[in-house]
Parts: C-alpha cells; structure tokens; sequence
C-alpha cells in the first residue's frame, strides 16, 4: 500500500528562509538558482516576512509570493490602499498542485482584513489571474521613433517656449524626481507610488551582482520659472553603418511630465541628439501624446501593446466611491466574486455632490465578474464591449450603455512602473 505524499507547507517565511526562498524565486524566473550573500542581504533589507509566503516540501522552498503596501491613484487623482503582488513562482517540479490558489488566497483575505480596496500585480501571463478576480485594468505601449523621418529640425537649440533641458546626475535625481513623481501621479490613473528604494536602485546607488547596470543618461526639462516639469532617464547604443555613419538608438528607461509642454521638449530633445537616428520609448500610455509632438506621426511605430497593470477588487463600495466620474446617473451592480470577499448587489448613484455606493435588494441592472468590474473601474474598458464578447450581461436593455456614460475617462489609465 503506498504511502501518502506529504502535505506541502505554505506559511510566511522567516529571516533563516530567506535564502531558500531567493533561490525558489531565481528557479521560478529561470535566473540561475546561485544566490549571493549581497542578494540575501538586499532582500532581507525590504522583504516584510509576515507578507512573504512560501511552500515548503520537506523543508525546501518550492514556491514562493510577495506582497506589499502600495497606493494606486485611481480616477479624480484621489489614492486608495494597495495590496501589491509580486515575485509569485511555482518550481516546475511542483507546477498543478495548487500551491499558487493557497498562496494567493491567504493574501487576499490578509489584504481584506487590513482594509486594503485593491489588489495590483503585473502579470507575466495573462490567463493566470482571472481565476482569482484580478482583471486587466491598464494596457501599455512601446513606440519606436525614426529620428530622420521626424520633420523634426536637426538644429533643434532648446524649447521655444522659455523652458529649457539640462543634463543631471543620479543625485540630482534622487533630489527631484520623487517631488515630480508626486506630482505626476496625482494626476494619473493607474500611477503607484515609489519608494526611497525605487530611486536608489534606478539611479545605481543600489546594485545587485546578477544585474548588469549601465549608468543611464538623466535630462529635466524646467519651466521659464525655473520649475522642474520633466524628466527623462535613457541610455544610448554605439552602432556605426561600414563604420563610417553612426546609427545609435536611444532606449528610454523612463519618462515622466506634469505638463505637455515638457513632455513634448524631452522627447524633441532626445530626438535631437547628435549620432541618434533611433529612439525607443519605453512603456507608455496606450495613447501617449508621443507621435503628435512629430510632425510626422508616422515616424513614431507602435512596436508593442500589451495589458499591464490587473487589478482585484477586495471593496467595491470604497472603490467606486473613491473615483470620480464624468457623467451623473445611476445603475444597480450584481458583482460575482467566487473568491467571497466582495460580491453582491449595489446601486452607485452619481450626482453633483459626487458618487455613492451601497449594497441593495432592487433588480441588477448589469451582472458581471468582479474581474470584469477591475476592467472598467479605471476607465479603461467598455461594457458594450464586454456585453458583446458575452462577459457581462444586461438586465435591463441599455444599462452597458450607461456604464460606458458613467465609467469611462477621456484619457486612458496608465502605470508607468513594474513591481
């Protein structure tokens, strides 16, 4: 008669775990397993263990998951509580045992308790996430830029309107940019916060050996008042055609702006550097202003588009009543939520004074999955869209209609950060 296998253990790691733990994570994102006492140290420095889950079978680390606080900016520029996923693996030796459902399940009933509206997390493979309420609720986009084709003017001398672009150091950087982030995101839909850690590791004051750095180029745009409005982060290739013409390529780390005249003058200016023929965007809105700052739009190519940031409901009444909307009325909601932690009937009402949301007993008007309901709570997604793809349905004839009127923005949400 055989023996039966031995429960995995899934539980909050402890600082003695954290080397296992680092070496699952490597496993699970096919880096090599090898962990240094630097990358040790490094982890151990952030890491709160009391929201780093691992499984263990027979005292071995098999999979691991990470959450931490986040604030997301959602719709009107206000913030809610965020619990943030990430570095979520499975060994493949361990792969369909549902280690993945205990982890995730523990966290987010953690995360409820804790009072948080939201779960965020990137996903690295889209059907994943759907089995536990998360839904794609930002897409993001990669332009590259034909500098000659442009119609740009190669003598390009600065921005005409007063401001000016001015090379700056990482320590600069760290000095400025977390105020104009600040500033950027409160402004932005689907922005998160950034961290002390974020700054020092984009700027290379923290380095980890398995991750090769190449100190990146930094350029701030100031107003004619001498206010920091911009700010872009790139490196540069050394590429020569016969060894005669330089084609280089700028790679745009990031860039962020408070104004579109400064968003427009950094991308001028990186357009205008001596030897670029080539500049590639980074991640950006999935519709970023980036092609109608060139006089020919054509010279910048959509070369990605993919879903970023997911979201997973935990509250639905603090979420909706924490957005603003851009039309007035009223739809009652039937969320389904198999995970039990937010489902139900509710009336959101937007008036003048802004909106409400409460549980009620009147019909459902639009019936859909809190996934689903993550779609289109930032203003991304379109219920006729999803009434017509059949994932959310209409008790009364128009209701998607008025969900469109009531939900979705002029401009699309946007996340500029992985985690």
């Amino acid at each position: 008669m055989s023996r039966p296998a031995p429960r995995i253990d899934v539980r909050s790691i402890t600082e003695a775990d954290i080397p296992d733990w680092t070496r699952a994570l490597n496993t699970g994102f096919l880096r090599t397993p090898d962990v240094s006492e630097q990358e040790v140290a490094d982890r151990a420095s952030y890491i709160v263990p009391a929201r780093t889950l691992g499984a263990f079978d027979a005292g071995r680390c098999v999979a691991t998951f990470r959450s931490f606080p986040q604030e997301l900016t959602v719709v009107g520029g206000a913030t809610v509580p965020a619990d943030a996923i990430s570095n979520v693996t499975v060994t493949p030796t361990h792969r369909r045992r549902g280690l993945l459902t205990r982890m995730m399940t523990h966290d987010l009933a953690a995360a409820k308790d804790r009072g948080d509206v939201v779960a965020t997390l990137i996903s690295a493979e889209y059907p994943i996430y759907g089995r536990y309420g998360f839904g794609p609720a930002t897409w993001t986009a990669q332009w590259t830029i034909d500098v000659p084709r442009t119609g740009l003017d190669p003598r390009w001398a600065g921005p005409d309107d007063g401001g000016r672009v001015d090379i700056v150091d990482g320590a600069d950087v760290r000095k400025i940019g977390p105020e104009l982030h600040e500033r950027m995101r409160g402004a932005q839909p689907g922005a998160v916060d950034r961290d002390e850690r974020w700054w020092q590791v984009r700027t290379g004051v923290l380095r980890l050996d398995r991750d090769p750095w190449t100190d990146p180029y930094f350029a701030v745009y100031r107003s004619a008042g001498g206010e920091v409005e911009g700010l872009v982060a790139y490196t540069a290739d050394d590429h020569w055609s016969d060894g005669k013409q330089p084609l280089d390529t700028a790679s745009v780390q990031g860039l962020i702006a408070t104004t579109p005249g400064a968003e427009r003058a950094l991308w001028h200016y990186l357009c205008s550097i001596d030897w670029i023929t080539t500049v590639k965007s980074g991640w950006r809105a999935p519709d970023d202003l980036l092609p109608f700052y060139l006089p020919d739009p054509r010279a910048a190519r959509v070369t990605t588009l993919v879903d970023w940031l997911w979201v997973r409901i935990l509250d639905v009444v603090r979420a909706m009543e924490a957005r603003s909307y851009e039309g007035r009325g009223a739809l009652v909601l039937e969320v389904v939520d198999e995970g039990g932690l937010t489902g139900g009937r509710y009336r959101l009402e937007v008036s003048a004074d802004g909106a409400t949301c409460a549980p009620t007993t009147a019909a459902a008007e639009l019936t859909l999955d809190v996934a689903d309901l993550a779609r289109l709570w930032l203003g991304d997604e379109s219920a006729v869209r999803l009434a017509a793809l059949g994932r959310v349905r209409e008790g009364r004839a128009g209701a998607a209609r008025v969900a469109d009127a009531l939900l979705r923005t002029s401009r699309r949400p946007w996340c500029p950060d992985i985690f």
